[in-house]
């Protein structure tokens, strides 16, 4: 039940792209602008690596236990990576969500679908970023240093499935300037934070608006 003291229900904001199309870094620029964004962690099978937290970098779980949240409907999607689950618990995020904050998924398209077509779907808002070209793209992964050329090429042949699916998200953003994508992405949130479902405080300000006409009748 959403808490009444709240004057909206926050959002499941779902950024996803190819690698190298500035997801990461304007995810982290959105939890800077405001503070009532945070990431969703996961929930994963696999062993925690050194230096990393139980609960803050993921929550580490047994595949018994995943697969059993998976059977009772508490993942909100759910997938099987290199051996390991990876999943996004449902039960903190619709908190957060119910007291006005909005969660952040850095996920591909098989998850945003997931979320979407779940319960909590109506509260979704789901972006893609394109980049201005594939050649931007390889140019983009290449001068980050991160990854050795297999890898990049690697990358760059799964860029193009993710691409594909651009049109099943709300919105869809070239990301050609880093600010300007920024400021649109921020549009966009402002925008989608006033719809009606996300606004509970609306029906009552109605019954109220309705009682004070009457009362003038």
């Amino acid at each position: 039940m959403a808490n009444p003291t709240v004057k909206r229900r926050g959002l499941l904001i779902i950024l996803s792209s190819p690698s190298g199309a500035g997801k990461s870094t304007l995810a982290k620029r959105l939890r800077a602008w405001d503070a009532d964004i945070s990431f969703s962690v996961s929930a994963t099978t696999r062993d925690p690596r050194p230096g990393e937290v139980d609960g803050q970098d993921y929550h580490f779980t047994s595949v018994e236990g995943f697969k059993q949240d998976v059977t009772n409907g508490n993942m909100l999607e759910h997938a099987h990576v290199f051996g390991n689950f990876y999943g996004s618990p449902k039960t903190p995020v619709q908190a957060a969500i119910e007291n006005g904050k909005d969660v952040l998924f850095d996920i591909d398209w098989q998850g945003a679908q997931q979320i979407t077509n779940s319960d909590l779907g109506k509260h979704t808002l789901s972006i893609f970023l394109l980049p201005p070209s594939i050649t931007e793209l390889r140019r983009r992964l290449e001068s980050r240093g991160q990854d050795d050329a297999d890898t990049i090429t690697r990358r760059m042949e799964k860029s193009w499935d993710e691409i594909s699916h651009w049109g099943s998200y709300d919105h869809v953003l070239i990301n050609e300037d880093l600010d300007q994508t920024e400021a649109d992405l921020k549009t966009i949130i402002a925008a989608t934070r006033l719809r009606r479902i996300q606004q509970p405080h609306l029906i009552e300000h109605a019954r109220m608006l309705q009682n004070e006409f009457e009362e003038l009748e």
